[in-house]
């Protein structure tokens, strides 16, 4: 949802991948709904092999995500 408030606010997305979702959806929230699926089968795929070490990260990358967009709403 920091995504969908920090667009509206008029700032631009800085993950290519999700930039270039939202670039060729007719519906923003349905890209950011696509991305956030395959985050989570990506995640549902890592867990099955066994790699929680790797989730771990990408979960602590994330997190780091949502902190610089709610810095940037607050400092925009």
């Amino acid at each position: 949802m920091t995504t969908v408030v920090f667009l509206m606010h008029g700032l631009r997305e800085g993950n290519p991948l999700v930039r270039f979702a939202l670039e060729i959806s007719p519906n923003p929230l349905g890209a950011l709904l696509a991305i956030k699926m395959l985050g989570l089968v990506l995640g549902i795929y890592c867990w099955r092999l066994g790699r929680e070490r790797l989730l771990m990260r990408i979960n602590i990358l994330f997190a780091l995500l949502v902190i610089w967009n709610l810095l940037a709403l607050m400092l925009g």
